[in-house]
């Protein structure tokens, strides 16, 4: 029997509706596993390749043939646009069958949840913190809701294979599982899986079934992709001409000058008449090119056709955007952070925008992936920027880092088709405190035996021994994070009830205080640290002057004025894989040009490598600057970048004379020391030959607090972690053998 023909009418029929001549060989082999076989399924395949409809077509066949007496299949995303988005998706799909779909999440009325526990059947759509909330708040309620649960749809997966986000979610589906009494089967999907072997270990750890991940065909890509670069002020690297900024902007005010940003200048002009998304890398640059395209249009006297998106704007801003960006007739551009990259339909994009170089190849992928829809090539416009350099500047300050990363992520992608692999063996202690914490408040008082193994035994801490859970238990007693009870069982402390009775907990990502911004009746989102009244913040994309502070409702009342001011959200995390800065070093040591880079960036890039190549780089990675001035390039990642400082400075320092350390992590550090450059080759390589324990890197008595629970941990849990699990020093000595090897 053919594949369609196994499809419910009501499937059919949706297909019939819109015209499908044939199905997708990903459609295809997708039913043959769920239909065929008891198997996990990993579907990795490009954006718009149809992965929803591959693995919801045979679950919904299967839920309306054989209606379950529970939730049949949870949908888990990383986003709560992304759950109302495929919500709307799955009701139109399930129109004309039994088959319920219900979302949970905070912007869900209680209404709604309502009913979907008065009748837990079909589809119930949820985040990993509202599926933390139910286990937690209705936890006698499980096995009715899921007890006949079949499936676990789990969107955008890359997003969970790197952080402890991910590891929440499957110790709660493995919870799941337990408390329900099933073993659903897990389908992964995702359009950025660089290692599909080691994603699908990940998917089915823990879940009793084999995962199958199908090799299909999938169609040739095709791409418009441009990179180009952008002095701040002054000569372009291209043309040296000055005048870029101002030909966008020649009907100007006086003030324009001061405002002309050639790089977002060139943005203006190329998002004029069609509807783009322009990427940045935080919410505070975010803010800052928003306003400053606002206020081009106000200085070219046109209509504001710039909205914005991110994280910490009220529900409503973001909704709405979302809401025109579906408009296939507004031609408007939309400044956004991550919570657009994901797989939000937000209507057929021209072009998607990129201002500098994004952390990882799965984050560009997923940017560009927004674009080239129906049929039309994904379009992406790099934009660099960068501040001429002062005359007194040295070399690393030269060199383009936002550019050269740029390169290699589009090329580690291009010629090998990587992208990062999800993080194994580690020592997840501020987890292991919340679903310690999580699954006493959940199941009540219970012997410390069955609490060890009730979390222990779950995959994701299969790397922590029994010794160190006995440490963390009897520390929590001692602080009264836990309580011992006459009976010798352990229930939640008082000081545990006041981190756990919040909803915050729910979520195991940092989280800074936030208050809330309110312009008369309209709420606009949230800042950070509010300053003293009469001071301007930035937010939505304009400037406000504070009214008022309520600090114990944590508000802040403001009005709107004209301006252009920073914006501050809190710190901006950027974990960039090794394999990043070895193909930016290759980048260097090449000759040949990219065909996607336009004028300024050829002429950048080819300035930049004949500085280098007279500088000694990029083979030699010791470069002296002057006197005793010297600059380390490592060429490697983040984690090993931040280990290698730390073995300089405390394993080699006193013999090097190391002063004046500044680091620019992971692209260099600059030091100056004592002691020749054939000296600090050999000493790195007799301290590295050295066997020292990761602990001995980190300071006497410090205790470096990392992940959002670190503080309820004990110390020496703290610094275990962060010597095991956060410094990287197998690519450490890897990266420190690469550098010695010059000395040779």
């Amino acid at each position: 029997m053919d594949t369609f023909s196994r499809y419910a009418p009501f499937i059919q029929d949706y297909i019939y509706s819109r015209g499908w001549e044939t199905l997708r060989p990903l459609q295809t082999a997708a039913a043959q596993v769920i239909f065929d076989t008891d198997d996990n399924l990993l579907l990795s395949a490009s954006t718009a390749s149809g992965k929803t409809e591959a693995a919801f077509f045979p679950i919904l066949t299967d839920l309306a043939e054989n209606p379950a007496d529970s939730i049949a299949c949870l949908y888990i995303a990383p986003l709560k646009a992304l759950i109302n988005d495929q919500y709307d998706r799955l009701k139109d799909i399930c129109e004309g069958s039994d088959v319920p779909v219900w979302r949970y999440h905070g912007d869900v009325s209680a209404a709604q949840k309502r009913k979907m526990f008065k009748r837990p059947q079909g589809v119930l759509q949820i985040t990993p913190e509202s599926l933390e909330s139910l286990i937690i708040n209705k936890h006698a309620d499980i096995p009715r809701l899921f007890g006949d649960l079949r499936y676990v749809v789990i969107d955008e997966l890359h997003s969970f294979l790197r952080s402890d986000r991910g590891g929440q979610t499957f110790c709660l589906l493995e919870r799941l599982n337990r408390l329900a009494g099933v073993k659903p089967r897990r389908i992964g999907l995702s359009a950025t899986i660089g290692d599909p072997k080691a994603a699908g270990q990940f998917l089915g750890d823990g879940s009793g079934h084999q995962t199958r991940i199908p090799k299909v065909k999938s169609r040739p890509q095709r791409w418009h992709l441009s990179m180009e670069h952008f002095y701040k002020s002054g000569d372009q690297a291209g043309d040296h001409s000055a005048l870029l900024a101002q030909a966008v902007l020649d009907q100007a005010s006086d003030q324009a000058p001061e405002l002309a940003d050639p790089g977002l200048a060139y943005i203006f002009d190329h998002t004029r008449g069609k509807k783009c998304l322009v990427f940045t890398n935080s919410r505070e640059e975010c803010e800052a090119v928003c306003q400053v395209l606002r206020q081009y249009c106000e200085y070219k006297h046109e209509p504001d056709r710039f909205m914005i998106h991110h994280g910490n704007l009220s529900a409503a801003l973001r909704q709405g955007a979302e809401a025109i960006m579906k408009d296939e007739d507004a031609n408007i551009t939309t400044c956004a952070t991550a919570t657009l990259e994901l797989g939000i339909d937000v209507g057929q994009l021209e072009r998607a925008f990129q201002i500098e170089a994004p952390f990882t190849v799965s984050g560009f992928l997923q940017r560009m992936g927004r674009t080239g829809r129906r049929g039309n090539p994904a379009e992406m416009w790099f934009v660099m920027r960068e501040e001429q350099a002062e005359s007194r500047d040295m070399l690393p300050v030269l060199l383009p880092w936002s550019l050269l990363q740029g390169i290699a992520l589009v090329e580690l992608y291009l010629q090998e088709c990587w992208v990062e692999p999800p993080r194994d063996h580690q020592l997840p202690y501020s987890l292991l405190y919340h679903q310690t914490m999580s699954t006493l408040m959940a199941g009540g008082e219970m012997s410390p035996a069955e609490l060890a193994s009730r979390v222990l035994t779950l995959s994701y801490f299969r790397w922590v021994s029994q010794d160190d859970y006995r440490v963390l238990l009897r520390h929590l007693i001692k602080t009264d994070q836990i309580q011992l009870t006459e009976n010798g069982g352990l229930i939640v402390g008082l000081a545990g009830e006041r981190v756990t009775n919040n909803f915050k907990f729910y979520a195991v990502f940092q989280e800074n205080e936030e208050y809330s911004v309110h312009a008369e009746s309209e709420e606009l989102g949230t800042i950070v640290k509010p300053p003293p009244l009469g001071e301007k913040i930035a937010i939505a994309g304009h400037v406000w002057v504070v009214e008022e502070i309520d600090r114990r409702r944590r508000q802040v009342y403001v009005h709107q004025v004209k301006g252009q001011i920073p914006a501050y959200f809190g710190d901006v995390a950027g974990d960039i894989h090794p394999k990043v800065l070895q193909q930016m070093r290759q980048i260097l040591a090449e000759k040949r040009q990219y065909p996607y880079l336009m004028k300024n960036a050829a002429a950048r890039l080819s300035e930049t490598r004949a500085m280098a190549e007279a500088a000694g780089l990029p083979d030699k990675q010791l470069i002296n600057l002057g006197a005793k001035t010297y600059c380390l390039f490592p060429w490697t990642g983040s984690y090993a970048f931040l280990a290698l400082e730390r073995f300089l400075r405390l394993k080699c320092a006193s013999r090097l004379g190391f002063k004046n350390i500044d680091s620019v992590r992971p692209y260099y550090i600059q030091f100056s020391m004592d002691v020749s450059e054939g000296d600090f080759y050999q000493i790195l390589t007799e301290e590295a030959a050295k066997d020292f324990d990761p602990l001995d890197l980190l300071y006497p008595k410090e205790v470096p607090v990392f992940d959002k629970y670190d503080e309820y941990l004990p110390d020496d849990l703290v610094r275990k972690e962060f010597a095991y699990s956060v410094l990287d020093l197998t690519e450490m000595r890897r990266a420190i053998g690469e550098i010695t090897r010059q000395m040779a």
